[in-house]
């Protein structure tokens, strides 16, 4: 079988979409189904499967700047390749984004899965919902990977979706750990409002000194919270970091932690920190606290509260058992939401959708 994955956002800019869309095409490949990856690429594919769209275009959405590609440009590449390679199935990643995956929708060559990963709030859904309903109700069949995001489909778009989960790639490629010789934090995400990095910054108030916080990613709060740790020798601003280097941290910090405030759908971060065996502080929300059981595979704290964060981080950083707990607990967890597992549902799909049948009853669980 031979599967398209289109992705609306750029392959080439780190985002929780891209990493499930890449990981679910290496595990599909294991199963034997030919996926190949359709995105817009800022720069050189990441690797053989993918072909590349064109450039992207930073885009205001959900408190956020997304990659996406909305040009003409574009457009005609992504008619190009639907029209020269011949897909049993397209698998839509954000099917309501602004560029190829609407393209593909319009055209529809082949049975459509889509998958909506979005939660909170969509300017897109409250301002073109005729259009947005039209794309969405091209698909075949849909998907959501959680509670949430299926909540604002549902309630912008109508329909039924089937409730699925991120995965996470336990068999991914590696890197040695970067240690530290002080009890070291570990923070990555886009540095914008709601990714709560400066209620982490403001926790290291009530930490002690031998701390250190390692802050990956970059965003347009960037500069102004340099300017506030310029005098904090603790903090280690990396900039955009690579998967690898991402693993590398990962597994070499003493607590991974995710001070978000709002927007998440999915808590990918949170099982990619428990597949590396690294214990993790986060915020409280319904996104987190759905895949981070509280308390067995995550310390959770009130968002924005920068008191009780500290308090938990230094819990974990400061009492073994503690940690140890959480660690032995988050593997578990995170073998639930493997990578591979999503996979095999995903394939049980393809083959329903191709041969033209009902899609047959879910077999995907988590407890």
């Amino acid at each position: 079988m031979r599967v398209g994955l289109v992705c609306p956002y750029s392959l080439t800019i780190p985002g929780g979409v891209q990493g499930q869309v890449m990981g679910l095409a290496r595990s599909l490949r294991r199963m034997g189904v030919e996926a190949r990856v359709l995105a817009p690429c800022d720069g050189p594919p990441p690797d053989e499967s993918v072909t590349p769209l064109g450039n992207s275009l930073p885009t205001a959405t959900n408190g956020s700047v997304a990659p996406l590609a909305p040009d003409p440009p574009a457009q005609l590449r992504t008619i190009r390749v639907v029209r020269d390679e011949h897909f049993d199935v397209f698998h839509l990643h954000e099917p309501i984004a602004p560029g190829p995956t609407n393209t593909v929708a319009v055209l529809k060559s082949a049975p459509l899965l889509g998958t909506f990963h979005r939660a909170g709030h969509s300017t897109a859904y409250q301002y073109l919902r005729p259009l947005v309903q039209w794309v969405a109700n091209r698909l075949d069949h849909r998907c959501a990977v959680s509670e949430n995001a299926r909540r604002l489909a549902a309630d912008q778009l109508g329909g039924r979706y089937e409730l699925v989960f991120n995965g996470v790639e336990l068999t991914a490629p590696s890197a040695e750990p970067v240690k530290s010789s002080h009890p070291t934090i570990f923070f990555v995400g886009r540095h914008e409002p709601r990714k709560g990095l400066s209620t982490l910054i403001n926790a290291l108030e009530h930490l002690p000194p031998e701390i250190r916080l390692w802050v990956g990613g970059d965003g347009p709060e960037t500069s102004r919270l340099k300017k506030r740790t310029a005098d904090d020798p603790r903090v280690e601003w990396l900039g955009r970091i690579s998967d690898l280097d991402k693993q590398a941290r990962l597994r070499g910090a003493d607590v991974f932690c995710a001070p978000s405030l709002f927007g998440e759908s999915f808590g990918v971060v949170l099982l990619e920190a428990m597949a590396a065996r690294t214990p993790i502080v986060a915020s409280d929300l319904d996104a987190y606290a759905v895949v981070a059981r509280p308390e067995r595979d995550a310390l959770l704290c009130p968002p924005g509260d920068a008191v009780a964060l500290a308090i938990a981080l230094q819990r974990v950083l400061f009492d073994e058992n503690i940690a140890g707990s959480l660690v032995e607990s988050g593997l578990d967890r995170a073998r639930q939401f493997s990578m591979d597992r999503l996979a095999s549902r995903y394939g049980e799909i393809y083959t329903d959708l191709a041969a033209g049948r009902r899609i047959r009853t879910p077999s995907l669980r988590v407890g």
